[in-house]
């Protein structure tokens, strides 16, 4: 009996982590010609995306669209998948086609499901795996606690954003595609001898904002990503988890009026934050504590497991085991139901050092700034770092860790020889200035 109440009670435990992302209110401003946060709230806090993820879809179609895979007119066949999703949607009947351009129209203006499936099977074969190049797209973005599992949106207990990734996602859209970004601005268009209405009210009333999105689940709340340009300045807001579109509304109103005035003008955007082949970046955001927690050190090495394919539970339990300080919350506490499995968490750290200058045991705090593939691809991010941010790093020992799961080895790419947490949060501000991502931790004896 007692061994029963045991499994009982562990199953219990398992099922209580069924997601970590809920409809929490987050929100962010971002002056997207500096990368600067303006004002936040809950930045990095995982949630639902809702039709925000149709940002990412219309941005995998624009990419095609400029590598010549795809052109506007390219008919989007819509499969009887498709077609069956739920509302909003176009109601194109199954065996039926769009083009590529209606279909851009209809995700901005209507947030149609219907399209967003089909647009996904056709570039991805099917929507499963659409939803893994968009994953893939985003980690290039630097979109690193983002997760997509379709095109549009729909409720998915394991989609998961930001207000920070999403506010990334929305410089990349102008950054990336200047002419075409223009089509988020339509209030309106023409189908079939219809005329397809869009629901983005704020973007009618508010002066100087030309996009960007809405989304609405009941497990996300209200939420949307606006851009607005005034002035020589150019923001981009984020709010999620909003109880109305109305409260939502105002909220992001409230947001831009407030902190507008502190970006920067010009006209140049902040350039991309991307992952290369040989790195996988793990950030530290601005509400992220010191040294960080369990469950930030997760949603970093989410990000990693989805560029190299290393399973999510693997890289946890590599990164976060044994380099972290103790934290209340279970390792398991921000991982997606999945990726728990049976409910149990690998608990091996499996590491061992490759190569270091000095021993860290004398030492308080270290930094890390990517996973490598290779011992010498860390070593030469590290050397590339120390050239580039100079000053704290000059006189620091470097270090790489080897980490094997699965069959798959990474290289972690660390300074370490700070004497204090206030020493090393220095360097990672100047690491992250110089479009560096940096993760703060104590050394270990």
């Amino acid at each position: 009996m007692k061994k029963l109440l045991i499994a009982f009670s562990f199953c219990v435990a398992i099922l209580s982590l069924s997601t970590s992302a809920e409809a929490g209110s987050a929100q962010l401003l971002l002056d997207a010609r500096t990368g600067e946060v303006l004002a936040s709230e809950n930045p990095d806090e995982l949630n639902h995306p809702a039709s925000l993820t149709k940002m990412m879809t219309i941005y995998m179609v624009l990419d095609a669209i400029h590598a010549g895979k795809l052109s506007w007119d390219s008919p989007v066949p819509f499969s009887k998948y498709a077609s069956a999703r739920p509302p909003t949607k176009l109601r194109v009947k199954a065996g039926d086609s769009i083009t590529v351009k209606e279909a851009v129209l209809a995700m901005i203006v209507l947030s149609a499901n219907d399209v967003a499936t089909a647009v996904g099977e056709k570039i991805g074969g099917s929507e499963e795996g659409f939803a893994a190049l968009m994953t893939r797209k985003a980690r290039s973005l630097g979109m690193l606690n983002t997760t997509f599992f379709n095109a549009s949106g729909l409720p998915h207990d394991q989609q998961f954003t930001t207000a920070r990734d999403m506010s990334t996602l929305g410089v990349a859209l102008i950054r990336d595609f200047p002419k075409d970004y223009e089509l988020f601005a339509t209030k309106s268009f023409a189908f079939r001898g219809r005329t397809i209405n869009g629901h983005n009210n704020l973007m009618y009333r508010y002066k100087g904002m030309d996009g960007i999105k809405t989304g609405y689940t009941n497990a996300s709340g209200f939420n949307l990503v606006s851009a607005v340009e005034s002035n020589g300045r150019r923001v981009i807001g984020v709010v999620m988890g909003g109880r109305t579109a109305a409260s939502r509304d105002r909220l992001m109103e409230k947001l831009i009026d407030a902190n507008i005035k502190k970006a920067s003008t010009g006209t140049q955007l902040v350039a991309s934050r991307t992952t290369g082949v040989q790195m996988d970046l793990a950030r530290l955001g601005d509400a992220i504590p010191v040294p960080a927690s369990r469950q930030s050190a997760v949603a970093a090495v989410q990000g990693m497991a989805g560029a190299t394919g290393v399973g999510t539970t693997e890289v946890a339990a590599a990164y976060a085991e044994g380099d972290l300080a103790p934290a209340q919350e279970p390792l398991t506490a921000a991982i997606p139901r999945a990726s728990v499995g049976a409910g149990k968490v690998a608990a091996t750290q499996g590491a061992q050092q490759a190569s270091a200058t000095s021993t860290t045991g004398e030492r308080k705090w270290q930094i890390q700034i990517a996973a490598a593939t290779s011992a010498q691809a860390a070593m030469e991010l590290l050397s590339d770092a120390r050239d580039k941010v100079g000053g704290p790093l000059k006189s620091l020992d470097t270090y790489t860790e080897m980490v094997t799961r699965n069959g798959t080895t990474f290289y972690r790419a660390r300074f370490t020889g700070f004497e204090t947490k206030e020493e090393a949060r220095t360097a990672c501000d100047k690491l992250v200035r110089q479009r560096y991502d940096c993760v703060l931790m104590p050394a270990r004896g």
